[in-house]
């Protein structure tokens, strides 16, 4: 069974199209007019072996904030339908990413109970003309509307674009690792994940 997603998110502030393959090969396309976004949404399609396509267009004239979030909803409720009732999914991923000096732990539970827990600090307030802080607040809309528990900590970095980019990374790898296809059934002692 394909475990694909197709998602369009409207309003006043932005329209977001998601289009994604949890059983790609790493593909990805993404464009939101936030070039620095882009560059770590592409970490998630790539490292997470996704087929991921993402097109937002946003108010970015005011700033970039309603255009993160609501890729955020869209990329969650996206991947919300791929796995559908998590039949089958290993559900539980984690990995430990390093981007030269930074150093990232991610684990991953697809608990149908959303819950994010963010322990990450950056030097630097802004990376080009990126808000830092838009970066929590893109893991909130995903775990919400994905409806996850992810567990987010940078160990090491001076850098904030590694430290970023090791959080991307390793949220693909354990997001790929609990989507994995490892027997039948819903993991769960309740019979269901939500």
């Amino acid at each position: 069974m394909a475990r694909t997603a197709h998602v369009q998110r409207g309003t006043q502030e932005t329209g977001v199209e998601v289009t994604l393959d949890l059983d790609g090969e790493g593909t990805s396309d993404v464009t939101t007019g936030v070039p620095f976004f882009d560059h770590m949404l592409d970490q998630l399609g790539r490292h997470g072996r996704l087929a991921l396509q993402i097109r937002t267009e946003g108010d970015l004239a005011i700033d970039a904030h309603h255009t993160v979030e609501d890729t955020g909803i869209a990329l969650g409720q996206a991947l919300a339908e791929a796995w559908g009732d998590r039949s089958g999914v290993e559900r539980f991923g984690d990995a430990t990413v390093p981007i030269d000096e930074a150093l990232t732990r991610v684990a991953i539970d697809l608990s149908g109970r959303p819950y994010l827990v963010w322990e990450v600090d950056t030097p630097v307030e802004v990376v080009g003309t990126f808000e830092t802080t838009l970066v929590k607040h893109f893991f909130e809309a995903l775990v919400a509307n994905a409806r996850i528990t992810l567990h987010v900590t940078n160990l090491a970095g001076d850098n904030t674009h590694h430290i970023f980019e090791s959080v991307f990374k390793a949220v693909a790898v354990a997001l790929r690792r609990a989507v994995a296809v490892t027997s039948t059934g819903v993991p769960s002692t309740k019979g269901v994940l939500q």
